[in-house]
């Protein structure tokens, strides 16, 4: 039986899933410049996300997100820096309380370890981000906090994951029209 919580966000879920710029990832069409700005965004809102406890150590995303990040710089890919979206949304986090965050935790925690292991190998990078020691542990310290009360939360959560997906296209997509004029 689906969850309350699920069921009432899966329409928004639906809408991130199949924005541009998540649905070239999914096929492993963006280059490793792209995937950088990418993980440019995620390494903002994780560490947000990780300034209070996560329900389990192994949850602990942003040494890895970090990783993958020095191994594109390594390879020559430039940093572009955080985008409006990302800051307002890093921002949003930040003035959450531990129990306000959770709803959050809950939607980028279980992404990854969900929709990241289809995603690792589509990746340009090693794709340490998608690594989990003890999976299951992960995904039950998140499922035994989970509440369907967070059901305006995640929404929440998932309008500014919409939006971070549009700003990315509409920067990526802009900067390669500039650069045929």
């Amino acid at each position: 039986m689906q969850s309350l919580l699920k069921e009432q966000t899966s329409e928004k879920h639906r809408i991130a899933e199949r924005k541009p710029f998540n649905l070239r990832m999914f096929k492993g069409e963006l280059s490793g410049a792209e995937y950088l700005f990418y993980l440019e965004q995620q390494e903002a809102i994780f560490a947000a996300l990780e300034t209070t406890p996560l329900p389990y150590s192994g949850l602990n995303r942003l040494q890895a997100i970090q990783t993958d990040i020095e191994e594109l710089v390594k390879k020559g890919y430039e940093l572009k820096g955080v985008l409006p979206s990302t800051q307002a949304y890093s921002q949003y986090i930040n003035e959450l309380s531990l129990a306000e965050k959770q709803p959050h935790i809950y939607l980028h925690y279980l992404a990854l370890i969900y929709g990241g292991q289809m995603m690792k190998s589509k990746v340009p990078s090693s794709g340490k981000m998608y690594e989990f020691n003890n999976m299951e542990e992960c995904i039950q310290s998140i499922r035994r906090i989970q509440s369907d009360e967070w059901v305006n939360e995640v929404n929440k959560g998932y309008d500014h994951v919409i939006a971070l997906f549009d700003e990315l296209e509409n920067t990526l997509f802009s900067k390669k029209t500039e650069s045929y004029v």
